[in-house]
């Protein structure tokens, strides 16, 4: 059976409509992830809950503990990730308030953990492609049906953060085509591979960063009401994918750790075994 995991960003701390839910407190090798995972049924779909900052938005994106969060949701069962992330749009063709259903990163990230395998056993996962295209799909036909405006495909540049963009590295991203910016989706997408877990992304735009030049800068206020618009559209979209999840087994994160690890299984240490043991069976 399908379990569609959910990983909030900025504005979306809760997910309306389940039933039979409970909160788990779920311990990983990695830390606690950012907080207690709500699982729940929306119809016939069981479905996982996170909000990536924590409830009461009290962890920035640098400090947000990626590798705990991606375990947790494995562990308890996801099957497909699926990321909601507030957005600056890089493209006139791309309003406030409207959806990108993102298919490229860009990571510039400097200060996160990347990978599950930094030390004692090294794997090499392919992320040519590290949105899985079935999800990605699925993603913006839910959309559609929920009367959102969506794009279907576009690169998200990740930056550091949580400082805003300059107006000049603005403009240096937009000459790279970019569709989005922001801050959350890396490691993130990256880890979801590793963990051969189905990933796809909301991206909300939410302005227009500091490049355009009739509008004004990207502020929280500005972004905060655009999310708050924007809420409604996201939740329904949600109840639309639920029931319309694509065969995991066909998604290009299956099996992406086969002949990924180089290290002979004789040479992990057997506290890098326990360590790996919900990843590496």
């Amino acid at each position: 059976m399908a379990t569609l995991a959910v990983i909030g960003g900025s504005g979306l701390y809760a997910l309306s409509g389940l039933a039979a839910t409970d909160e788990i407190a779920v311990e990983t090798p990695y830390g606690a992830p950012s907080d207690k995972i709500v699982r729940g049924v929306l119809d016939s779909t069981t479905m996982l809950f996170l909000p990536r900052h924590g409830r009461g938005h009290t962890i920035p994106p640098s400090a947000i503990n990626y590798r705990a969060n991606i375990c947790a949701l494995k562990k308890l069962g996801a099957t497909h990730v699926v990321s909601v992330s507030a957005v600056g749009s890089m493209k006139e063709s791309i309003l406030p308030g409207q959806l990108v259903i993102v298919d490229q990163f860009i990571d510039l990230t400097k200060r996160r953990v990347s990978t599950f395998f930094d030390e004692g056993v090294a794997a090499h996962v392919a992320v040519a492609d590290p949105v899985c295209p079935l999800l990605a799909a699925a993603t913006a036909a839910a959309g559609e049906k929920a009367g959102a405006q969506v794009h279907r495909g576009g690169t998200y540049v990740c930056i550091e953060g949580p400082q805003f963009s300059t107006r000049a590295e603005s403009h240096l991203y937009r000459s790279w085509g970019v569709a989005v910016i922001g801050m959350t989706n890396m490691p993130e997408a990256k880890l979801a591979r590793e963990a051969e877990l189905p990933y796809a992304t909301i991206a909300v735009a939410t302005d227009y960063d500091c490049w355009h030049q009739t509008n004004e800068d990207v502020s929280v206020d500005a972004i905060l009401a655009v999310l708050k618009r924007s809420l409604d559209t996201t939740q329904r979209l949600l109840v639309e994918l639920a029931p319309a999840l694509p065969d995991a087994a066909k998604s290009p994160a299956h099996g992406a750790l086969s002949g990924a690890v180089l290290t002979d299984r004789s040479q992990i240490s057997p506290a890098k075994r326990a360590e790996l043991a919900w990843l590496l069976s």
